[in-house]
């Protein structure tokens, strides 16, 4: 359910069955004759992957109401291409998204584009162009079909993104043959998750009732779910399964290596060494000492690990905010604890938090911190400022440090990167003194950016007072401290 209480249309991928939880294993049933090549020792090129198979999920429905990280939309090169899979994805998240494309130019078959996904369920929308399918330029086809697949893995991976939700690329309006695309399809993926696999937690392939009979069919050979099914499914393989990382191979372009270059085929192994360092030129090349990639990674250590951190950071981000998507946070938001209103005088939206709305003792913190998640992130995108009213808050109402570290150890850096002020709104010298260990010992970076605002007439001179929405009991008590002084908003015209 969404935040409102209202049945969400949106399919949370976490609840959806993997490919090996979906279906029982069974025989092929395209063929019964023998299998002669089901004998012992005989290993498929895709063998049986348990940790692999948990990853991978086979949804008959549509691609634009997964929650997932992002989905996949295929498109033509102007990205305006009328095909189901993009209308219903326009449809969900709303005329932004067209307004998006128009800024990104185009995208040449086989490549990438990235977006929001704006209402859509998914943080992201991967845009691909798949290729026109002629049956003379079939070399082509196949190897920017593999580009669309490839490079959206390898996009999800650079975003640190958990899940993929993949709908079928090759439209039929591009007569791309659904099984031969199927093909690529798998194998790029299989291929992908055998060398990347802790990078992904889920892919999704999003299929029509017309498609998936096709990937029941073609599943098992790339993805079995048993030894067993693994025999079975090796003799119809395509003779074509591609390289190391499913790209099509094309015999006519491979280049010939010898293992010894310089040395004829025919040589004798039992010339030694030296024989075959005589046919090594002596230029400065053949004189190099020591691995000079190894020598850069040791430097560039420090920072690969910073940046894997980093991306572990982004994932788990991710995770919280598909969960916040998916949760039923009615409760939370009927507190009017968090809201958004105006802009202050620089422009920025101003976000206010209502310490007395949290009653910290009744309410599950961990659903208060998927709400603010939730309402935060497309606020966070740009600069913006906190208010933070204190007022009349007591012990009832007291965030506990341990929820404010997680809650600034979760979010992504763009909430610290944005955040240009938190303005303190009536501190009482507890709170003052608390906040200043928390910003303190606890987080840095925070600490300049609060401003402590003893009365609303200050508050005022940095945010209009027609831009904020104030609760009354703000007003009342802050007109009981500070004394009475001009009106915070204009006369109405009708007085």
């Amino acid at each position: 359910m969404d935040p409102l209480g209202a049945p969400s249309q949106f399919v949370d991928v976490d609840s959806l069955p993997s490919w090996t939880d979906a279906y029982e294993a069974k025989q092929l049933d395209s063929h019964q004759n023998p299998i002669e090549k089901a004998q012992a020792g005989i290993r498929s090129p895709f063998p049986y992957r348990k940790d692999i198979n948990a990853k991978i999920i086979l949804w008959k429905g549509d691609v634009a109401l997964l929650n997932c990280t992002a989905i996949v939309n295929t498109s033509n090169e102007s990205l305006t291409d009328k095909n189901p899979v993009s209308e219903s994805i326009f449809m969900h998240a709303g005329s932004d998204l067209k307004d998006e494309l128009q800024k990104l130019k185009g995208c040449r078959t086989g490549e990438v584009k990235l977006t929001k996904g704006f209402n859509l369920a998914a943080r992201f929308i991967i845009h691909t162009v798949g290729p026109k399918y002629k049956s003379r330029y079939r070399t082509a086809a196949e190897s920017s079909l593999y580009s669309c697949y490839r490079n959206v893995l390898q996009l999800a991976k650079e975003q640190a993104m958990c899940s993929v939700g993949f709908c079928v690329i090759n439209s039929l309006k591009r007569c791309y043959p659904l099984e031969d695309a199927t093909h690529i399809a798998l194998r790029t993926v299989r291929r992908f998750l055998e060398i990347h696999g802790e990078t992904l937690e889920k892919v999704v392939f999003a299929v029509s009732e017309l498609e998936e009979a096709t990937y029941q069919k073609l599943l098992p050979l790339y993805f079995p779910r048993s030894l067993e099914e693994e025999i079975q499914s090796l003799p119809y393989l395509p003779a074509d399964i591609g390289n190391a990382e499913g790209e099509p191979v094309v015999p006519e372009r491979q280049i010939r290596i010898t293992e010894k270059p310089g040395v004829p085929d025919d040589a004798s192994d039992e010339e030694g060494l030296e024989a075959d360092l005589s046919f090594i030129g002596s230029h400065a090349f053949a004189r190099m000492e020591g691995d000079v990639d190894k020598q850069r990674r040791l430097i560039l250590q420090g920072q690969l690990s910073e940046a894997a951190l980093q991306k572990q950071h982004q994932r788990n981000y991710n995770r919280w905010l598909c969960q916040a998507r998916a949760e039923d946070l009615s409760d939370i938001a009927s507190l009017k604890a968090l809201y958004q209103t105006g802009v202050d005088n620089c422009g920025r939206t101003v976000m206010v938090v209502v310490g007395r709305n949290i009653p910290v003792t009744l309410i599950d913190m961990e659903k208060a911190l998927l709400y603010f998640i939730h309402v935060m992130d497309h606020i966070a995108v740009k600069e913006y400022v906190l208010v933070y009213f204190h007022t009349l808050t007591n012990d009832y109402n007291q965030l506990d440090s341990n929820f404010l570290k997680k809650l600034y150890d979760i979010v992504d850096a763009k909430y610290k990167r944005n955040l240009k002020a938190l303005y303190f709104v009536h501190p009482t010298f507890r709170s003052k003194v608390s906040a200043w260990f928390f910003t303190t010992f606890t987080v840095s970076g925070l600490k300049d950016k609060i401003h402590y605002v003893e009365s609303l007439q200050q508050l005022f001179t940095a945010i209009p007072p027609e831009q904020i929405d104030l609760p009354p009991f703000v007003l009342e008590y802050d007109a009981r401290e500070n004394g009475p002084y001009y009106s915070y908003y204009p006369p109405s015209p009708d007085l």
